[in-house]
């Protein structure tokens, strides 16, 4: 959102921030940041099936994160890409719906979804029970994702335990902040937050922070595609979890409900595969 959601963000933040990615506020990111171009159902290009047939006359917004690499970034070419961005197309064209796609940015994307301002969000975003609790509607897992700690790529650490009082960065109100906080009062290292990945790998770079914790494909993609001076030590990774589309009201249970179907198609048709290896080389 821009600046009109930094009052918003602050009364949303504190029960609605256990996300399973993050970037910066509204006020600091949306400004910077392209909205995505509507996206409809019409073409067949990419997907290598025939464009269904219209199934809902509403245009669905659909917020997202600014930089959560490789789901959800802009290209060299100032074209917003990513997993994220490219399986919501390919869904939306399988099930002839029509949809506007909004970089946001984290926090502000949840805000949006939360106060009605956006009818679902789709940024990497952890399915987990805190979130249903507090009335999260997720879509079936459409990645699984572990988080893991990473350090300097001189760093030394390779265990929890090399961590005993050092520093670790997270990311507000993420899976990884989740896991490195499980962990912090057996392994003895304390936990700065940080709004958004950049800046949070830059503290482990300076050496301010001992290491972060991020989702592992989005840092192994990080570190390969920026240069960066960090690495994955071996074996300080959570169990993982999947990613899924959110919604945060009954109502719009309709585009839960084409984003399933879609979802099981393009990948009994392949194209799902194709958008996985098209970023992960998987």
């Amino acid at each position: 959102m821009k600046k009109a959601m930094a009052f918003l963000l602050c009364t949303v933040m504190t029960a609605g921030m256990l996300a399973g990615c993050g970037s910066k506020t509204a006020e600091t990111t949306a400004s910077t940041e392209t909205v995505a171009s509507t996206e409809t159902a019409a073409s067949t290009e990419g997907s290598g099936s025939e464009a269904a047939e219209k199934t809902s006359d509403k245009k669905w917004v659909v917020a997202t994160d600014t930089v959560f690499k490789p789901f959800e970034y802009t290209n060299d070419q100032n074209e917003f890409v990513g997993i994220d961005v490219d399986l919501l197309a390919a869904i939306a064209e399988d099930q002839g719906f029509e949809y506007e796609l909004q970089s946001l940015g984290w926090d502000a994307g949840v805000a949006a979804v939360q106060a009605g301002q956006a009818d679902a969000l789709i940024a990497g975003a952890t399915i987990k029970q805190e979130r249903i609790d507090s009335g999260w509607i997720f879509s079936d897992g459409y990645y699984n994702a572990t988080q893991t700690f990473v350090v300097s790529e001189d760093s030394d650490i390779a265990s929890y335990e090399d961590l005993k009082g050092k520093n670790v960065a997270v990311k507000n109100g993420t899976a990884g902040a989740d896991f490195a906080n499980s962990l912090k009062d057996e392994y003895g290292f304390t936990v700065t937050v940080f709004e958004d990945s950049p800046t949070m790998y830059q503290d482990v770079i300076l050496g301010n922070s001992a290491a972060c914790v991020e989702d592992t494909p989005i840092m192994a993609a990080s570190i390969k595609e920026g240069n960066l001076a960090l690495k994955i030590p071996e074996g300080m990774e959570s169990d993982g979890a999947p990613y899924g589309l959110a919604i945060m009201d009954e109502k719009n249970q309709e585009l839960l409900d084409m984003f399933n179907k879609g979802l099981e198609d393009i990948k009994a048709n392949g194209t799902y595969d194709e958008i996985i290896a098209k970023y992960l080389g998987e």
